[in-house]
């Protein structure tokens, strides 16, 4: 197994600590800004990261699975991540753009087209965080159907299993959707006028217990033909969906031999694990930070991953222990935004290089290319011996 480890970040707000807007470096006004997150992205891909995922949802922020919650020293609303990574793309050359796309309430036919012209607009960086809702006040929203309050502690696992089958068909349909045009379906012929071979325009004729979906898309099959697919997992259920549905799973282990039993349950191409990080030069720096936070927004931070606090050198020594034990990247989350994302690029990278453990430049165009993934061919597509017999 090679010592090269993926590196991708997650991006929400001003950082994952809910009290780091209030840091004097965070830019709270400006967090509904394009700039804001072009500046994020950019200084992300001065890193040489993987990819960024851009985190999104139905429903305001809340710790609350009843509805949003009362607290207003929070930051509360976001931008639309799939047209934030849209606005983004242009602005940047090499890094994959994975918004998060909640797939309950939303139709496939509407996902398959933003990410496929994602994908166009990127030039192939384009992925997909896959997202499921359950938050009962969120189907509120759409008023299509009604989702009992959750007990997060013991959640029904038939309504779980439920959300999950329903994002299985859902992915399931949006791949069909991407493969509904082959690749040399635009012929673009001004002498002829032929713009398009219908022949290579295709139904996908999906019909299951959640969608019936005729396609083809409105949009050309993407430039990678499937952008990566992607999911965080934290227990048995979502895990069985990843291993079915998606090319990357997020999971959240708390040490090494729980990440190895973990990935055990994953024969995907890859598992990154999520941690939270604070960074500084030492570490008493980094726990005072910490400590900080959680003095202004008066509780201690807690959270579904991880939590490191530290230097990027300790940082460096936990992700090759741990990658060690069979994952094959990270997804870090920045408790602090900018502070840890330079922390991220500007300590933990050159760490990583000097141990031969992490890319000097990028090695690929796409986002597939930069995990390894081949292009798959067409579903659809037949031999042109085939077609012309």
């Amino acid at each position: 197994m090679s010592t090269a480890l993926h590196l991708a970040v997650a991006l929400d707000g001003t950082g994952w600590h809910p009290a780091s807007w209030r840091l004097p470096s965070a830019r709270p006004a400006e967090v509904f800004s394009a700039s804001y997150w072009a500046d994020l992205v950019r200084l992300a891909e001065a890193g040489t990261l993987d990819f960024v995922t851009i985190e999104d949802a139905l429903g305001l922020q809340t710790d609350r699975l009843d509805g949003p919650d009362e607290r207003t020293d929070h930051v509360r609303g976001r931008l639309d991540a799939v047209l934030i990574a849209a606005r983004v793309a242009p602005l940047t050359r090499h890094i994959g753009l994975v918004p998060t796309a909640t797939v309950t309430h939303t139709e496939p036919f509407h996902i398959a087209k933003a990410l496929a012209t994602l994908d166009h607009v990127s030039r192939g960086r384009a992925g997909w965080r896959v997202q499921v809702s359950g938050r009962a006040h969120e189907a509120g929203h759409f008023g299509r159907r009604t989702l009992p309050v959750l007990d997060p502690a013991a959640p029904d696992r038939e309504i779980v299993a439920d959300l999950f089958a329903e994002a299985r068909d859902h992915v399931e349909v949006v791949r069909r959707l991407w493969d509904s045009w082959e690749d040399d379906a635009e012929i673009r012929d001004a002498a002829t006028g032929r713009f398009i071979d219908r022949d290579k325009l295709h139904h996908i004729s999906f019909d299951g217990r959640y969608f019936s979906v005729k396609g083809p898309s409105i949009t050309p099959r993407p430039p990678q033909g499937q952008p990566p697919v992607t999911a965080l997992a934290h227990a048995e259920i979502p895990y069985a969906f990843a291993a079915r549905s998606a090319d990357v799973a997020y999971v959240t282990p708390t040490d090494a031999a729980q990440a190895r039993k973990i990935v055990s349950q994953l024969p995907i191409p890859h598992v990154f694990a999520d941690l939270v990080v604070f960074l500084e030069e030492s570490e008493p720096a980094a726990r005072d930070a910490h400590e900080r936070l959680d003095t202004l927004d008066g509780t201690a931070y807690t959270s579904d991953a991880a939590i490191f606090t530290g230097t990027p050198a300790q940082l460096a020594d936990l992700l090759q222990e741990w990658r060690a034990a069979g994952l094959t990247g990270f997804r870090l989350r920045p408790a602090r935004l900018p502070d840890d994302l330079v922390g991220i690029t500007g300590g933990l990278v050159p760490e990583l290089r000097r141990r031969g453990a992490f890319r000097t430049a990028y090695e690929a165009a796409t986002l597939r290319g930069l995990l390894g993934l081949s292009r798959p061919a067409n579903r659809y597509a037949v031999a042109e011996e085939a077609r012309v017999a």
